[in-house]
């Protein structure tokens, strides 16, 4: 049978075989949690609690006013400690409630909607998300109810729940998947009531039957189709998962709204289903920890600002000498400085490698050998992009298309001469952005 697929990608050693196996484990919660009030793109939240106050698990201690942004709740009862300026994911410094955990377990949850879609109130529904903070948790932490509020002449037809976790070495999706298949489902169901949408389709790569059979056998009862996909990386990536399954392609500088598509990421739907459901907002989600600088690599479900250290401290510590901590996975993560970092709403995951010989690698000039233009699965060159952008001419580097890379870093991944090119990229769309401020 042929799978749904796409031009280009790669195919890096997987590594699921490390966490793949561990069921989802309840995280120990630390003494003192950090939690920043930058969590999402868009409009960073302020703090609404003050230095020694109480707050219950649940309660709203950061937000804005704007429509672009999510607010952040206490992942715990407790005593805000301090609000300082902390390490970031992003390697920057933002501003974070510090809080010290209490011993009771008050909930300031909201008040529960239901459990049958077709009784719930779509406008209704859209607002809970918004009010329980949802994020997109693939990674992205775009504002899910900005997401699902299209504007009108985008009509949208078809809603996909992205399941194909093609980053090597996380396993947090695949493990929902299995274990909470039901909220995954009803959380779909949900979105698509509020997109006002027939088609719902889950996409997920060949590599994980288990998934594939438990989610085909729920849709049975509830509706909806599963699709199996090739096992290439970046299948996960929403443009190139419509493309492998609905044959769509989105424009140049365009969104999936664009061709009539909505995509979510399944940690995203069990977060729908029990902000509607349960009234719960979005204060923990599920985390791999793995690599081979990990003692017991597995799968835990944390509470955000829980830091680095406690999980991987809960996964068996480290092994050897460690030579690189990611947030996220191998190919698209952010390398982080600090075990103290803390876990936000987008931490899929907490890659540990061991240091093995030289890590860093210097670069060497482009011998125009074309396998990242091969490579690349929205049909750009690399290479020569990489080149416009060493040479810092970036107006060149946007009529080459710079702002359509995805950022995959599949070029990254073939190139003999181990030139950085997502980070030329990285770099000029950063500096595109700060024109464009100052011509406005």
């Amino acid at each position: 049978m042929k799978l749904f697929s796409f031009k280009g990608g790669v195919h890096p050693p997987e590594m699921k075989e490390l966490a793949e196996d561990s069921p989802i484990r309840k995280a120990e919660i630390p003494k003192n949690l950090t939690v920043p009030l930058v969590q999402h793109i868009g409009v960073p939240c302020k703090a609404t609690v003050e230095v020694g106050q109480q707050v219950r698990e649940g309660q709203v201690i950061g937000e804005t006013q704007a429509f672009v942004t999510a607010p952040v709740h206490a992942p715990v009862s407790g005593k805000v400690k301090k609000i300082e300026n902390v390490l970031h994911p992003l390697g920057i410094k933002a501003p974070a409630v510090l809080l010290e955990v209490g011993e009771g377990e008050e909930k300031e949850y909201m008040e529960p909607l239901g459990d049958d879609p077709a009784k719930l109130d779509s406008k209704q529904m859209l607002e809970r998300v918004q009010q329980a903070g949802i994020v997109g948790m693939g990674g992205a932490t775009f504002p899910a109810h900005v997401k699902f509020a299209p504007p009108k002449e985008k009509k949208i037809d078809t809603f996909i729940i992205n399941g194909c976790e093609c980053e090597p070495y996380l396993t947090a999706d695949y493990r929902v998947m299995i274990e909470w298949g039901d909220d995954v489902l009803l959380g779909a169901q949900m979105i698509s009531k509020i997109l006002g949408v027939e088609r719902t389709i889950v996409g997920i790569e060949e590599n994980k039957p288990e998934a594939i059979e438990n989610l085909r056998q729920l849709t049975g009862n509830v509706g909806g189709e599963v699709q199996v996909v090739e096992t290439k990386y970046p299948q996960g990536a929403e443009k190139m998962l419509i493309k492998a399954l609905l044959g769509r392609e989105v424009p140049s500088g365009g969104l999936p709204m664009d061709v009539g598509v909505v995509v979510s990421n399944v940690g995203t739907a069990v977060a729908v289903c029990e902000a509607v459901r349960d009234g719960k907002p979005l204060i923990e989600r599920v985390v791999t920890v793995t690599g081979n600088g990990v003692g017991k690599p597995g799968n835990f479900l944390a509470r955000i600002g829980t830091s680095v250290q406690s999980l991987v401290d809960q996964a068996g510590g480290t092994v050897g000498t460690v030579g690189k901590l990611i947030m996220g996975g191998p190919m698209m993560g952010l390398a982080q400085s600090s075990f103290d970092t803390p876990v936000i709403k987008g931490t899929s995951g907490i890659l540990i490698m061991q240091e093995q010989g030289e890590m860093h690698e210097t670069h060497l000039p482009c011998i125009k050998c074309s396998f990242c233009v091969q490579a690349c699965p929205v049909y750009l060159i690399p290479s020569r992009l990489s080149i416009i952008a060493e040479a810092q001419n970036w107006k060149k580097a946007e009529e080459f298309g710079v702002n359509d890379c995805i950022e995959c870093g599949c070029c990254n991944y073939v190139c003999p001469s181990k030139r950085p090119i997502v980070q030329f990229i990285k770099t000029t769309k950063m500096k595109l952005r700060k024109l464009k401020a100052m011509e406005k």
